[in-house]
């Protein structure tokens, strides 16, 4: 047996990943067989990017089903005048409180050019994903294994001027699109659709106009750092998104702290979560929840995997994100 039929039966039953998802994927595998350097960091987190090769050992762990109990609020560990204050009746509520808070906080400078992003996730399903690889594999493909750290430059030229690849921004794109969206949430969103384009139905269905907004916004979200001002923004103009929502309760995310979930259905067994910190109300990672019992679609020949309402599909956590001045430096 090759190796191609051996990652490609480590994870058989895997479901068919939407075009935002795989468009990371397909340019990582790209550049590395081209022996390109450019990564990117801000989509790293939706690894159910499988396409099949390098990209599936990398995501072997994407199906390893899993089960996460939510739990009520509020969260211990925080400040009883920052739990004590949250609202999570309704997007508006919850996601207005944010916003309000973001609008206090003083802007950090910009990053230098020749600084670097670090950024720590807690992806114990993809871990467990390299574990189950076989080493010989690894070795034949060149590949290393799982880490939680990763680094990028903020100021990445040869990036910024690859337009192959319209879901990536670099950081420093990232933070000067943030700084300059407009106030009012119409026109907010109508930017990043415009930023972040809508597929043309090739990897799966056309998004609708609230689907695409939301997955704009979430995309732009995973990117560190943004202005608290911006962030703001955008917190303000997803509460407007036509079927956003947010758990009535915090959730513990994959590394177990306990985070606000803001909701919308991915599809029709799916939801997609954007976690947030209810202290600081950062990015705090974001999770994909199976909302309907259902037969998952398997290859010819495979049994159908049942896939029941609560499973967790991605539970990903960021547990730390800094600038630094250096890559492999820590904070």
């Amino acid at each position: 047996m090759d190796e191609m039929t051996e990652l490609r039966e480590l994870r058989a039953d895997a479901p068919v990943p939407d075009r935002a998802a795989l468009a990371p994927g397909r340019k990582r595998l790209t550049d590395a067989i081209g022996g390109g350097g450019r990564r990117s960091y801000r989509l790293r987190t939706d690894w159910r990017i499988a396409s099949l090769g390098a990209v599936a050992a990398v995501t072997a762990g994407a199906l390893l089903f899993t089960q996460v109990l939510d739990v009520p609020a509020p969260r211990p560990s925080a400040p009883a005048t920052v739990t004590g204050d949250l609202d999570l009746t309704s997007p508006a509520a919850a996601l207005g409180r944010a916003a309000d808070f973001l609008d206090r906080q003083e802007a950090p400078p910009e990053p230098r050019s020749d600084q670097w992003i670090y950024l720590r996730e807690k992806n114990p399903e993809q871990e467990e994903g390299w574990a189950e690889v076989p080493a010989e594999v690894r070795e034949r493909m060149d590949m290393g294994g799982y880490s939680p750290d990763s680094w990028v430059p903020y100021d990445d030229k040869a990036a910024e001027n690859d337009a192959s690849d319209t879901d990536y921004r670099t950081a420093r794109e990232s933070y000067r699109i943030a700084a300059g969206l407009p106030e009012e949430p119409r026109a907010l969103l109508a930017k990043l659709r415009e930023v972040f384009p809508s597929g043309d139905g090739e990897y799966g269905e056309r998004e609708d106009e609230a689907e695409h907004s939301f997955r704009a916004l979430y995309v732009l979200l995973q990117s560190y750092p943004l202005p608290p001002a911006a962030m703001a923004r955008i917190y303000r103009a997803m509460a407007t998104v036509e079927g956003v929502g947010v758990t009535d309760h915090l959730i513990r995310d994959a590394s177990g702290r306990q985070v606000i979930a803001v909701t919308r259905a991915y599809d029709r067994n799916t939801r997609r979560e954007i976690l947030i910190d209810p202290v600081d109300y950062g990015y705090a990672g974001e999770r994909d929840v199976v909302t309907r019992t259902h037969e998952a679609p398997r290859p010819e020949g495979l049994t159908p995997r049942v896939l029941k309402r609560g499973d967790i599909l991605m539970n990903v956590a960021r547990t730390r994100a800094a600038v630094v001045d250096a890559k492999g430096q820590k904070p």
